[in-house]
């Protein structure tokens, strides 16, 4: 009798690695919208929204290329966008070189908004994530995510969705990180 491992059933090693990923993707986001919500009053996609308007050039994105930015449906990015507008964030307009579409321009308001929220964030993020990592392994989880967005969709940009914007970063937290040590 062969005692082989089926090939169509994961292997130990490869169980405990699904395992130990499939609860990082469901329990982080849960995690980090809990802070944005105790301490900044939105969820994560609305935080991934603005920041992705805080990198676009001008702060200004078509909301279909936004959508696809933050790995929302248009529907639900048109939502979020109203409620966002009424608070004085983002304003919408026709885009002036193609009136099929809308533009979202994140306003002062919006940058203020973003500017505040965003140290939470980078605490929580190296508080759940890095700072449990040495700085190989930082690098080593880089490149272990790029191959799997690879995988998923070649032309993928929602890695950057939830990155800090880099002008903050610059800005806002130049301090060493702790943990850098391990």
């Amino acid at each position: 009798m062969d005692i082989s491992p089926d090939p169509r059933w994961l292997d130990e090693d490869e169980r405990q690695a699904w395992l130990a990923l499939s609860s990082v993707l469901f329990r982080l986001p849960t995690a980090l919208d809990a802070q944005l919500q105790r301490d900044a009053g939105i969820s994560h996609f609305e935080y991934g929204v603005l920041a992705g308007l805080s990198e676009a050039p001008d702060r200004t994105m078509r909301l279909s290329d936004l959508a696809t930015f933050a790995e929302g449906s248009l529907p639900r990015l048109s939502q979020v966008v109203a409620r966002m507008e009424k608070r004085g964030w983002v304003r919408r307009t026709p885009d002036p070189t193609d009136g099929r579409y809308t533009l979202a321009i994140l306003t002062d308001e919006g940058w203020s908004k973003i500017v505040m929220t965003a140290p939470g964030h980078v605490e929580t993020v190296r508080r759940l994530v890095l700072d449990q990592l040495t700085k190989a392994q930082v690098g080593q989880l880089r490149g272990i995510c790029q191959r799997i967005m690879r995988a998923i969709d070649p032309d993928d940009r929602c890695l950057a969705v939830f990155s800090l914007p880099r002008r903050l970063t610059a800005r806002l937290h130049r301090s060493p990180r702790r943990g850098a040590d391990r």
